[in-house]
C-alpha cells in the first residue's frame, strides 16, 4: 500500500518476475487492483496490489481512507508500505504511517526508486515514520527486491494444512448480507452431528466439518466482515478477496444471491472466478421468502438468466435460510454436482461422440485448411478436462470450443461443472 505513483504496481510486477512459480493472477477487481499468487523461499503467498491511497483535496475523505487502510491491515499477514525515496516524506506518508504504527501485523517500509547504491542515503529520513528499518528497493531495476521478498517470507505465519480426507469441500460465497452465515446455521440446524470446527487456512474464516447421510462436508464460510461503517467499494473488495481464498480450497461453490435484490455485477464477478478457478457451482437464491409475487419472481429469474448465462450449466435453487425452504434440495444438489465433478467418461464412448460430431460437418477452416479431430480422451476430473487431438490446433476458434462443450454436455451433462477443453496436434 502507499500513495499513487510511488511504484507499487511496478514493485509487484518485479516481485513476481523475480520468482517464476506464479500460480494465478487476477486483474481489475476494483480500482485496477491486482491479486497475484506467487512463491518465495518455499512459501506460497498472495500479493495484493491495492489502489493508491489518495487523500485528495476533500478533507472528509480522510476518514474513509483511514477505514480502507484499516481493512487492508486486518486482511493482511504482512503489509509493505511503499514510499518514494527521491520525493521524501510527504504529509500523506505520515498519515498512513500513523495508521500502520497501530497495526498488529508486521509492516515493512520499502523506499522505492533507489536506483543505484549511491542514493541509498535517501532512505535515512524515513526512519522518522517510526516503522523500523527502511529498505531500499528499485522496482524498475530490481535492486533490493530479492532481499525484500526474503523479509516477507520470514514474516509470514506458518499455515497448518488441514488433513486431506474424503470430504466434500463447499465454499459459501457472495456479497455481504446475502445470508451466507444464516445458510450455514440452517445447515447445522438440519443435522447436528458436528464433527469439529477447525480454523481454515485464512484468517477470519472458520471451516465447519460435519456429517450427514454418511458423507462428510467441510463448509468454508466467507462471512465475517467486521462491523465497520460501510464503504461500498472497500467492503465489496474485501468480501471478494475472502471469496477467492475460499474458492481456492473448494470443490463446489455455493454462489449466494439475495433474491430480493437480484444478481449484481459483484455476484457476476464472484461467479466468474469460481468458474475460472475450476470450482463446480450452484447458484443459491436466498431470501426467496421475500418474493411476494409471481411478477417479481419472473423479474429475478430473467435477470439471473441474463447476468449468469455463463453458468447456464449450474443448478439454480430458490431457498430461504430463515424458513428452511429448499435446504433439503440444496443438499441433494451438492451430492449430485459432486458426482458430476468426479465423473469420468470412457475413451470409447467419447470417441463415439467424436464420430457424431464429424458427421455433423461443422469444422473451422482457414487458408485452405480444415480442422479435423482424430480422437479425444478425458484427462482429468475436478474439474472434468478433455483433450482433442486435431491436425491443426491453430484453427480452433472460441465458438468451436463452445460447440464441443455443448456437445459434451448434451451427452454427459456434467451438471454444475466447468469443463476444461484442450487441443493438441495429432503429430506430436
Amino acid at each position: 500500500m502507499g500513495r499513487p505513483n510511488v511504484g507499487k504496481s511496478t514493485l509487484v510486477n518485479r516481485m513476481v518476475a523475480s520468482q517464476q512459480a506464479i500460480v494465478h493472477e487476477i486483474a481489475g477487481v476494483t480500482r485496477d487492483r491486482n491479486y497475484v499468487d506467487t512463491e518465495w523461499n518455499g512459501k506460497t503467498f498472495t500479493i495484493i496490489d491495492t489502489g493508491g491511497i489518495d487523500f485528495g483535496a476533500d478533507k472528509t475523505m480522510g476518514q474513509q481512507i483511514t477505514r480502507q487502510a484499516m481493512l487492508a491491515i486486518e486482511e493482511a499477514d504482512v503489509v509493505i508500505f511503499v514510499v518514494d525515496g527521491p520525493v521524501g516524506i510527504t504529509a500523506e506518508d505520515e498519515m498512513v504511517a500513523k495508521i500502520l504504527r497501530k497495526a498488529e501485523n508486521p509492516v515493512i517500509l520499502a523506499v522505492n526508486k533507489i536506483d543505484d547504491t549511491t542514493h541509498e542515503s535517501a532512505i535515512y529520513p524515513f526512519y522518522k515514520l517510526g516503522l523500523g528499518e527502511p529498505r531500499a528497493v528499485s522496482a524498475i531495476h530490481g535492486l533490493g527486491v530479492g532481499d525484500l521478498l526474503d523479509v516477507v517470507a520470514s514474516l509470514l505465519p506458518e499455515v497448518k494444512k488441514v488433513e486431506d480426507t474424503e470430504e466434500i469441500k463447499v465454499a459459501i460465497v457472495g456479497k455481504p448480507n446475502v445470508g451466507k452465515s444464516s445458510l450455514l446455521n440452517r445447515f447445522l440446524g438440519e443435522e447436528r452431528v458436528i464433527v469439529s470446527e477447525v480454523p481454515g487456512t485464512t484468517r477470519d474464516a472458520i471451516d465447519t466439518v460435519f456429517e450427514k447421510d454418511g458423507l462428510t462436508y467441510r463448509f468454508i464460510d466467507t462471512a465475517g466482515l467486521r462491523k465497520q461503517p460501510k464503504i461500498k467499494e472497500d467492503i465489496e473488495y474485501f468480501s471478494f478477496i475472502r471469496a477467492i481464498r475460499a474458492l481456492d480450497r473448494a470443490d463446489i461453490a455455493l454462489i449466494v444471491i439475495d433474491a430480493s435484490e437480484g444478481p449484481s455485477a459483484q455476484d457476476q464477478k464472484i461467479a466468474s472466478f469460481a468458474e475460472e478457478r475450476g470450482c463446480a457451482s450452484i447458484i443459491v437464491l436466498n431470501k426467496w421468502d421475500l418474493i411476494e409475487s409471481r411478477e417479481k419472481a419472473n423479474r429475478v429469474e430473467e435477470a439471473l438468466e441474463t447476468k449468469m448465462r455463463f453458468l447456464r450449466y449450474s443448478p439454480k435453487l430458490q431457498v430461504s435460510a430463515k424458513t428452511g425452504r429448499g435446504i433439503a434440495k440444496l443438499f441433494l444438489s451438492i451430492k449430485e454436482v459432486m458426482k458430476e465433478y468426479d465423473k469420468r467418461v470412457s475413451t470409447s464412448s467419447l470417441n463415439d461422440l467424436v464420430l457424431k460430431i464429424k458427421a455433423e460437418g461443422f469444422q473451422p477452416s482457414k487458408g485452405g485448411r480444415t480442422l479435423k479431430i482424430s480422437y479425444a480422451a478425458q484427462i482429468g476430473t475436478r474439474p472434468p478436462a478433455f483433450v482433442f487431438f486435431v491436425n491443426h490446433p491453430q484453427l480452433v476458434t472460441p465458438s468451436y470450443t463452445r460447440y464441443l462443450e455443448n456437445k459434451i454436455r448434451e451427452t454427459y451433462q456434467f451438471t454444475g461443472c466447468p469443463l476444461n477443453i484442450h487441443f493438441r496436434s495429432k503429430y506430436r
